[in-house]
């Protein structure tokens, strides 16, 4: 959590099979297309986001991985 807002603008991103993208490309796509305060601090790339069995993200889960870096 931010210290004076209470969070954080974080993208856990998942590439499609075979595909690739450079931390620094989503950066700038980022950049040129989101207000500032919109842009993510945090990218971390994963094979797959947590869901429970309706197919649901488990976003608990992703602030939790967060808050362990």
């Amino acid at each position: 959590p931010d210290v004076e807002w209470g969070q954080r603008v974080a993208a856990f991103v998942v590439l499609r099979p075979g595909g690739s993208l450079s931390p620094e490309a989503l950066t700038d796509f980022c950049r040129e297309r989101l207000a500032s305060f919109k842009k993510p601090e945090v990218l971390r790339f994963v094979a797959e986001l947590p869901k429970n069995p309706m197919g649901k993200i488990l976003r608990k889960d992703l602030r939790a991985e967060l808050g362990a870096a």
